[in-house]
């Protein structure tokens, strides 16, 4: 879920700082005013003001754009969405990351991944705190913008990437990465030696052994994870060096080349090598090094380090102007509360999982949270993280309370109709049944991708809850935009194989099962292999043994979609729009009248008197928590979105049942 490395000099432990900084500056403000800022393709909150926030935003906003240019990508995906925190606080920042050896991580930033959101924490207290998140942007980057590749590229262009410098005006790139320093600093600025320090990429390269092409070519590292280990190994060095190489001498093509001939063509890898590049390995092997003997800045900038009195701040060894200016920089500033701020913190934390605990404290300490007259302030954030936590834990019940919760703070937050979608998901995944409530499911994904139309996982939810219908098309058509979206995912994959099967398409099921079935996710190859058994069972008898029965029934998609093009086709009606304001109760549902279909009434107990709420077709109304509205229940608890007026006490928007 999350990874890190050693960055720069040694850190001084923070109770050190903290000490020197009480004892010789005033006191910080007791609470920090926390911003949130929206540059065009990142969301950035801090505690640390709109100067230092923009900052940020356009650091992320230049890597990016040099990942581009690197690539010859003019158009990127990042099809999860993505929030970063920028903390001023020192103390702050190392109470929420992660553990290592019971320790917090040394770097100044770090990465949390997931299927619905992503995160990048930064400790503004360094310099400089976006390099040490880089190695993870670049994979992020290529994950969803890059077809798949052997882990040497991945890792040899993450390295490269991670050496990345910049400022407002200028790009600096491609020294040793991993360069440490033989002297460190102490906090009265005497300079000690430091003991058995890491070697440098510049170093394990300079030693008389290299892995031939063909072992480094081969060599199997997942990249998927962002998990892992240290990068001071002959792998990541070499792999670093040989991507140095094809960027700077203009070899991308033939790299493409290269991986169309090992991954689809089969080629084995020292005939691709001879095909692709036009030399066989060894030279190929040959060029690489002379490449790397070449650029002596790197020896000088490793001389330099073993120097009492080393800083990192020497040039690179490739510069160019940033694609990214501050001034054209166009960014939303909007306030965030403090409360709202705490619940979004702990919603990171509940993702790290040396720090959930604490993450569930803070959570249930913003849940106690009053106003001024002692009335609870109930909060749709905090909420939402609870529901997450469920949903890891497969208590679905649980969870579909907290998103009720979350609906009756923030009824208008398309995310939680996401999470919605994806506990319907989950639970049909785990018990093994159909997902309940399709047509409804269906529409909050058509919600979710209007509100973030590269949502790859929205997509391939989308596209189960369709085949499920019995939508094959339809289904095809969602998944394929999950794959373009997201092309390394190889579940996706695996759902398109599904589809096909179910449309009958055998020769495209079986190619996709054929290729997942080595994949080096164990899980999905034995699942691919275990399909292309079924395969010809399926052809012959037109079922799935294994799948779940139902009765058969058209799609829920199809009828929604025949709707549309009906409402679209009919003359448009004149009528104002309802400006009535939306109210919001909650209380005992007492009955249903559906005697006059499709109409139904509800009479509703809030405390202290009795609402009769109309809506013209029960069968259409928005019900959370339920499947749909049922004309027989009574005696449940309700949070109701009404309009006030109209043909009774007040026109129905929305229910959602407890």
């Amino acid at each position: 879920m999350f990874r890190h490395h050693l960055y720069g000099l040694p850190k001084i432990p923070s109770w050190i700082v903290l000490l020197v900084l009480c004892t010789s500056s005033p006191a910080r403000a007791a609470e920090p005013t926390w911003i949130e800022i929206r540059s065009a393709h990142f969301d950035v909150v801090t505690d640390a003001g709109e100067k230092k926030g923009r900052e940020v935003a356009l650091r992320f906003e230049q890597m990016r754009a040099v990942f581009g240019q690197l690539l010859v990508r003019q158009k990127l995906r990042m099809p999860v969405p993505l929030t970063i925190f920028a903390l001023k606080d020192d103390k702050r920042f190392y109470q929420m990351a992660p553990l290592h050896d019971g320790q917090p991580i040394t770097a100044p930033g770090f990465f949390v991944s997931g299927e619905d959101h992503q995160y990048f924490v930064l400790n503004l207290f360094e310099e400089d705190s976006y390099r040490a998140v880089a190695h993870d942007f670049a994979h992020l980057l290529l994950n969803y913008n890059y077809p798949p590749t052997q882990g040497w590229f991945d890792e040899g262009f993450a390295e490269y990437f991670s050496s990345i410098r910049l400022d407002n005006k200028q790009v600096e790139i491609g020294s040793d990465p991993e360069l440490g320093f033989s002297y460190s600093e102490d906090i009265l600025g005497n300079q000690n030696a430091v003991r058995n320090p890491p070697k440098s990429l510049t170093d394990l390269l300079s030693g008389w052994v290299w892995l031939s092409v063909p072992d480094l070519f081969t060599m199997k590292h997942d990249t998927s994870s962002y998990q892992e280990g240290t990068h001071r190994t002959l792998f990541y060095a070499q792999a670093w060096m040989t991507v140095h190489y094809l960027l700077n001498k203009e070899k991308l093509p033939e790299t493409g080349t290269y991986f169309d001939l090992v991954q689809n063509q089969r080629v084995p890898v020292e005939s691709a090598i001879q095909q692709a590049f036009g030399m066989p390995p060894a030279q190929f092997d040959k060029a690489v090094k002379d490449y790397f003997h070449s650029l002596t800045q790197l020896f000088q900038d490793q001389d330099a380090a073993r120097q009492p009195g080393a800083i990192n701040n020497r040039p690179e060894l490739i510069h160019f102007v940033s694609p990214v200016a501050l001034e054209e920089m166009g960014t939303e500033i909007k306030p965030v509360t403090d409360a709202d701020a705490s619940a979004r913190l702990a919603e990171v934390k509940v993702r790290i999982p040396e720090r959930r605990e604490q993450g569930l404290k803070e959570i249930d300490s913003v849940l106690k949270l009053t106003d001024k007259k002692g009335e609870p302030i109930d909060n749709e954030i905090a909420h939402r993280a609870l529901a997450w936590v469920h949903m890891q834990n497969k208590e679905f019940p649980q969870a579909a309370e907290e998103l009720g919760n979350a609906a009756a703070v923030d009824p208008r937050d398309i995310s939680i109709r996401y999470y919605l979608s994806l506990l319907k998901y989950k639970t049909a995944q785990i018990k093994h049944e159909e997902i309940q409530g399709l047509a409804n499911m269906m529409i909050d994904l058509k919600a979710t991708l209007d509100w973030y139309p590269d949502f790859a996982e929205a997509y391939n939810m989308l596209a189960m809850a369709r085949i499920e219908g019995g939508g094959t098309a339809s289904a095809l058509e969602a998944i394929k935009e999950a794959i373009r979206l997201s092309p390394r995912n190889e579940q996706y994959l695996f759902n398109l194989g599904q589809i096909n099967e179910s449309g009958k398409k055998w020769d495209a099921a079986r190619t996709v099962f054929e290729r997942l079935q080595t994949s080096g996710n164990a899980q999905i190859a034995t699942a691919a292999r275990h399909e292309l058994e079924q395969l010809a069972t399926i052809q012959k008898y037109g079922i799935n043994p294994n799948a779940p029965k139902r009765v058969e029934q058209s799609s829920p998609f199809d009828e929604l979609e025949q709707e549309a093009q009906k409402r679209a086709q009919a003359p448009p009606e004149e009528s104002e729009p309802d400006k009535r304001p939306t109210q919001f109760v909650k209380g005992i549902l007492l009955a249903v009248d559906c005697s006059h279909t499709p109409a139904a009434v509800l009479t509703v107990n809030t405390g202290s008197k009795s609402l009769k709420l109309r809506t013209a077709d029960y069968k259409t109304l928005l019900v959370m928590g339920e499947n749909n509205l049922s004309c027989e229940w009574k005696n449940r608890r309700v949070s109701v979105n009404y309009k006030p007026g109209g043909m009774s006490d007040g026109d129905l928007v929305s229910v959602e049942v407890q």
